[in-house]
């Protein structure tokens, strides 16, 4: 992924049509000009920036540990490869967190280790847990995503899409542009929410929040019998049709 912004001045409706135009390209080239930046794309384009992000993803630093001495076995990428139990091809090592290039998030490397000590230490078995992990990106404006994109529910599920773009009650009194953006993915037969995607203000509050009722089993029923509070953005995921 690819953000180019445009500094202070750069944000709301503009930063998403960024998202999805700005995808999947390389950065051949950036170049100072006066006070901008020129960027070249793979796909021929030129944009000019205050600043850019590029981000590539993570490797995990596991040079160094003597792995090699262990016959340790690593993944693709170079990470500790182990089980659901976080036990790795040595029988007496295990390995939790980053390392293992699964979900390289704090909370997920907290629950897992929880996890080896329940297995190890108090004699339960306890498989780490991965599944419907709410994440989020603190961009401007923030991105809240909980359970199946689009295309993996396609992929599976006979689906229904609702989403909306709009620009909430507070942004209109004090005349900003920002936007908020809102998908949720419900399979046509169960009417089982399977993702909740945000795109605004305030998307990882709501998203924490929201990932414990995706977590049970939410159903769009379930958020239509619910009543709105409004004025507030998280209203729209019960309001949606």
């Amino acid at each position: 992924l690819i953000i180019v912004t445009g500094g202070a001045g750069f944000v709301g409706s503009n930063l998403i049509k960024l998202f999805l135009k700005r995808t999947k390209y390389e950065i051949i080239s950036i170049d100072k000009v006066e006070d901008s930046l020129a960027v070249d794309l793979s796909n021929g384009d030129k944009q000019f920036s205050e600043q850019v992000l590029l981000a590539v993803g993570r490797q995990a630093r596991t040079e160094g540990l003597g792995l090699d001495r262990v016959n340790m076995c690593l993944t693709k990428s170079g990470a500790i490869q182990v089980d659901e139990f976080q036990k790795t091809s040595v029988a007496s090592i295990f390995a939790v967190g980053d390392i293992t290039d699964r979900f390289n998030l704090t909370p997920v490397a907290i629950r897992d280790a929880a996890a080896f000590v329940k297995t190890v230490f108090e004699g339960e078995k306890t498989p780490s847990d991965h599944h419907l992990i709410p994440t989020a990106v603190f961009t401007r404006p923030e991105v809240g995503t909980v359970g199946l994109t689009e295309e993996e529910a396609r992929a599976s599920h006979r689906t229904k899409t609702f989403k909306t773009l709009f620009s909430p009650m507070g942004n209109r009194l004090s005349k900003k542009e920002e936007k908020v953006f809102m998908k949720l993915l419900v399979c046509s037969e169960s009417d089982k929410v399977l993702g909740c995607h945000m795109v605004g203000e305030g998307a990882s509050e709501i998203i924490q929040v929201f990932g414990i009722a995706i977590k049970m089993g939410a159903k769009k029923s379930d958020l239509d019998a619910t009543c709105a509070v409004h004025p507030t953005l998280a209203e729209e995921l019960v309001t949606l049709s």
